[in-house]
C-alpha cells in the first residue's frame, strides 16, 4: 500500500522531511523556513566571536603604549582599581606579591606563603591573554566593550608596566605580546593535564583526570555537617531555637543547659507567674518576632516585662489587638486566634518579669 493511501505513514514521511529540511537549514543548508530566523551575517558572528585564546588566536591587530594606557587608566579604571592597582574599597588588588625571580621560573613563589595577605591577580593569572580579553569584553565596568582595541592594549601595557613586566617606555602590540607571556610570573602555575581544555593545542592528556565511578562498598554513616558553638559559648546569647523563626529551614538548635527543659503545655498554661509558658508562646509564633533577651523583630519579652511590669490588663490588650508606636514603627500585628485564656497567661507572665 501507498503512503497516498496509508495516513499514519504519510504523517511520518512528512514529519521525517520537516526534520531533515530542519537539520539542513541549522547546518547552513538552503532549505529555510520562511518567518522563521535566518542565517546570522559574517559581521553579526564577528561582533560575537571576540574571544582571545592563550596561543592569541582571536588577537585584532593594534597596540597601545604604557603612557597611554596611564592615562585611560586613571580616567576609566582608578575609580575601582585604585591608581597603581592596588584596589580600595570596591575590588581586590590586581598589582603586587610577583618577583623578578617569579618571571624567571614562572611560578609566583607567594602563592605557597600563607603569611602574605592576600592573593593579587597578577600573582594568579598564567596567561596576558586572559588579562587581554577580560579587559575587552568586560571593562569598564559601567561601559564594558566601550574601549577600542588600541586602548585595550594601553591598558593592558600599564598593567603589565605596574606589574614590574615591562618597561615604562614599551608599546604592547599583537606582535610582541607573545614576549610578554615569557614573562609572566605564573606562566607555569596553570595544569591542562585535566584535559577540560578544548583541542589538542592546550590538553597535554586527551582523557580526564577523574573517573565518575561510584563507590558503593564499605560505605560509613551519613555524616550530618552543621555548625556547631562550642559547648562554653552555647548559650552565651541565650536559647538560639528561641530567636529564630518558625517558618523557613534554620529554626535554631536547643541551647540551653538540659535542666532547663521546657514544661509541658499544660503546666506551661498555669504558670502564670513561674516559668514561661513556652508552649503557647511556640504554638502561636510570638518567638518569631521575639526573643528572651533579644530584639528580634519586635523587642524581648524581658524588655516587655521591664516597661510593663504589673500591667496585666494592658498586656492582654496589647497581646490581642496589636499595636504600634510602642516599640518603634514596626507594627504588632493582632492576634484574633489567640484565645483569652492563652493571652492572659503571657501577660501575667510578662507582668511577673517573664522569668526562663
Amino acid at each position: 500500500m501507498s503512503s497516498l493511501h496509508n495516513p499514519k505513514k504519510a504523517l511520518a514521511l512528512a514529519l521525517s522531511g520537516l526534520l531533515m529540511a530542519g537539520a539542513a537549514s541549522a547546518q547552513g543548508g538552503a532549505e529555510k523556513f520562511p518567518g522563521v530566523g535566518r542565517n546570522a551575517t559574517p559581521k553579526e558572528v564577528q561582533a560575537w566571536d571576540i574571544d582571545v585564546r592563550p596561543d592569541f588566536k582571536g588577537l585584532p591587530k593594534g597596540s597601545g603604549s604604557v603612557e597611554k594606557g596611564m592615562d585611560i587608566w586613571e580616567g576609566k579604571c582608578a575609580s575601582c582599581h585604585g591608581v597603581f592597582g592596588e584596589s580600595n574599597e570596591v575590588f581586590s588588588p590586581l598589582i603586587g606579591g610577583t618577583t623578578k625571580e617569579d618571571q624567571k621560573s614562572g611560578h609566583v613563589a607567594r602563592l605557597k606563603d600563607a603569611a602574605f595577605p592576600g592573593r593579587t591577580t597578577f600573582m594568579k593569572v598564567a596567561t596576558v591573554s586572559t588579562v587581554w580579553d577580560y579587559i575587552n569584553r568586560a571593562m569598564p565596568w559601567n561601559a564594558p566593550k566601550s574601549l577600542s582595541t588600541d586602548e585595550v592594549y594601553a591598558v593592558t601595557a600599564y598593567l603589565l608596566n605596574l606589574a614590574d613586566i615591562v618597561p615604562q617606555d614599551f608599546t604592547l602590540s599583537d606582535k610582541n605580546i607573545a614576549e610578554v607571556q615569557a614573562k609572566m610570573p605564573n606562566r607555569n602555575g596553570m595544569t591542562t593535564a585535566h584535559a577540560m581544555w578544548p583541542g589538542p593545542e592546550f590538553a597535554k592528556n586527551v582523557k580526564p583526570d577523574v573517573k565518575a565511578v561510584a563507590c558503593m562498598n564499605n560505605c560509613g554513616p551519613e555524616p550530618k555537617v552543621r555548625s556547631q558553638l562550642p559547648d562554653h559559648a552555647s548559650n552565651n546569647h541565650g536559647n538560639l531555637a528561641d530567636q529564630n523563626r518558625l517558618i523557613g529551614a534554620q529554626h535554631g538548635v536547643q541551647t540551653e543547659p538540659k535542666s532547663d527543659a521546657k514544661p509541658a503545655p499544660a503546666a506551661a498554661a498555669k504558670s502564670a507567674s513561674g516559668a514561661a509558658p513556652t508552649a503557647i508562646l511556640d504554638k502561636n509564633g510570638c518567638v518569631a518576632c521575639h526573643g528572651m533577651e533579644q530584639k528580634i523583630v519586635g523587642p524581648g519579652f524581658s524588655e516587655i516585662a521591664k516597661k510593663h511590669a504589673g500591667q496585666t490588663d494592658y498586656l492582654v490588650g496589647k497581646i490581642k489587638g496589636g499595636g504600634t508606636g510602642v516599640w518603634g514603627n514596626i507594627p504588632m500585628p493582632p492576634q484574633p486566634n489567640l484565645s483569652d485564656d492563652d493571652a492572659k497567661s503571657i501577660a501575667q507572665w510578662l507582668a511577673n518579669g517573664a522569668k526562663h
